[in-house]
């Protein structure tokens, strides 16, 4: 099973959940796990993804997932920042990046990079 993160700031939502789609196929699949801050994960099902949702971003829900990362459990993060606006939950969100840096966990926070790392999961091993 592989549990996949995926975030996305107020304004990335619409990029997210258009993302998701595009890769819909691989994402479905049943060693393909997701979980999601409380907002993203709500527009996710509502695009048709079964989804565990935390806590929204600013209530906590980037430590939920951090925390799952430093577990193991959690073993790649698409995180679609919005990198025009400033986060109330800044630390959160640096304390996220940090411990998917501490524990090798990659870190998608833009389109290009999510697609990379999913590319290399749907390669035949």
């Amino acid at each position: 099973m592989m549990e996949i993160a995926i975030i996305a700031h107020d304004r990335m939502k619409a990029d997210m959940v258009q993302f998701l789609n595009k890769n819909k196929t691989l994402l479905l699949e049943e060693h393909i796990k997701l979980i999601a801050t409380g907002t993203t994960g709500g527009q996710a099902e509502n695009a048709g993804f079964k989804v565990k949702r935390m806590l929204s971003g600013p209530m906590g829900g980037d430590a939920q997932i951090a925390a799952r990362v430093a577990e193991g459990k959690t073993k790649m993060v698409l995180f679609f920042k919005d990198p025009n606006s400033s986060h109330p939950h800044e630390v959160d969100i640096n304390m996220l990046i940090r411990v998917c840096d501490v524990h090798n966990i990659p870190l998608a926070t833009n389109k290009a990079t999510a697609q990379l790392l999913l590319n290399a999961i749907a390669l035949p091993s």
